[in-house]
């Protein structure tokens, strides 16, 4: 994927992307880091949030993605470090990560004590964008370390160890979903160190593009079919007669690629989203929706051209 030309083709701002051209020319990648720069298979569409966090990034900022689920922000993270050009450091930040996790610890290597580094140390030595999934599910003490990291300050103070700084190219971009269990509030020190960027639900005429570039022999009523489907399931979410689990952009692409394969409509769709809804009642609500929209007998014949 050229992403540069996909975002041209989208209206993005081309000014914007020429400072990013400047930005990765005055940051070369470190051979070292090379293997970790991404290479996206989805493309996010949205041409306002596009400028917003590339913008952003440009002005030395940490970037916050905060939206509910299946708005894309794990994609526009990957995106934003392929555009940029930077080696990405995946961070889950669930209930057990602690400082030692994200910094390093002490280890033993050739029978001498030695600091191993962790993704946050190896983001800021080698300029890369780190992203810290579901930053709000992680517990006080690991963000507590992040507060030097993300500031003004651009350090990690490691205990026993010298003062790493950030390299200047290094960017830390959150995603906060506040709809799933065992998410908390931000604290406001660590969302102050954050420009924040509301993620909208995907348009249906995104979504559409999505689906035909991600599937090119999809016929073009299947991608609208498959869309109005995936806003039909929203739309229940949201009136509270189903919950978020069948909500899944990641698992209708699933259920094409199935699709694609050979299974039946029926069986690949059943896999990819109704049975996400572990309850009988409401995995009948959501395949009364699916099976509105798509026939459970539908071949891959039927679906691609």
């Amino acid at each position: 994927m050229d992403i540069r030309k996909e975002l041209l083709d989208e209206g993005v701002d081309a000014g914007l992307l020429d400072e990013v051209a400047q930005f990765r020319a005055a940051h070369p990648l470190l051979p070292e880091a090379a293997h970790r720069v991404p290479a996206p298979r989805y493309l996010y569409y949205g041409k306002e949030i596009w400028e917003s966090a590339a913008a952003a990034l440009l002005c030395g900022q940490h970037v916050l993605l905060a939206g509910p689920k299946a708005t894309g922000k794990n994609v526009l993270a990957e995106n934003l470090a392929a555009l940029f050009g930077r080696p990405v450091w995946d961070v889950s930040m669930y209930v057990n990560v602690d400082a030692a996790a994200l910094i390093g610890t002490d280890t033993l290597k050739d029978g001498q004590v030695v600091f191993r580094e962790g993704p946050i140390c190896a983001c800021a030595r080698l300029g890369g964008f780190g992203v810290l999934d579901e930053v709000n599910m992680a517990k006080n003490e690991a963000l507590a370390v992040l507060h030097a990291t993300l500031d003004h300050r651009r350090v990690i103070d490691v205990p026993g160890y010298e003062r790493i700084g950030l390299d200047e190219a290094a960017r830390f971009i959150g995603t906060v979903n506040y709809g799933y269990a065992g998410t908390r509030e931000l604290n406001e020190a660590l969302v102050s160190r954050f420009v924040v960027v509301d993620m909208p639900v995907i348009s249906d005429e995104n979504l559409q593009k999505l689906l035909r570039r991600s599937f090119p022999t999809l016929k073009a009523e299947w991608a609208k079919q498959l869309t109005e489907l995936f806003r039909d399931l929203r739309v229940k979410c949201d009136s509270g007669e189903i919950s978020t689990k069948a909500l899944d952009l990641r698992g209708l692409l699933a259920s094409l690629h199935l699709i694609e394969k050979g299974i039946p409509s029926g069986r690949a769709l059943e896999m990819g989203i109704i049975n996400k809804a572990f309850e009988p009642f409401e995995r009948q609500l959501v395949a009364d929706a699916v099976w509105t929209r798509v026939p459970k007998d539908a071949t891959r014949d039927k679906l691609f051209g």
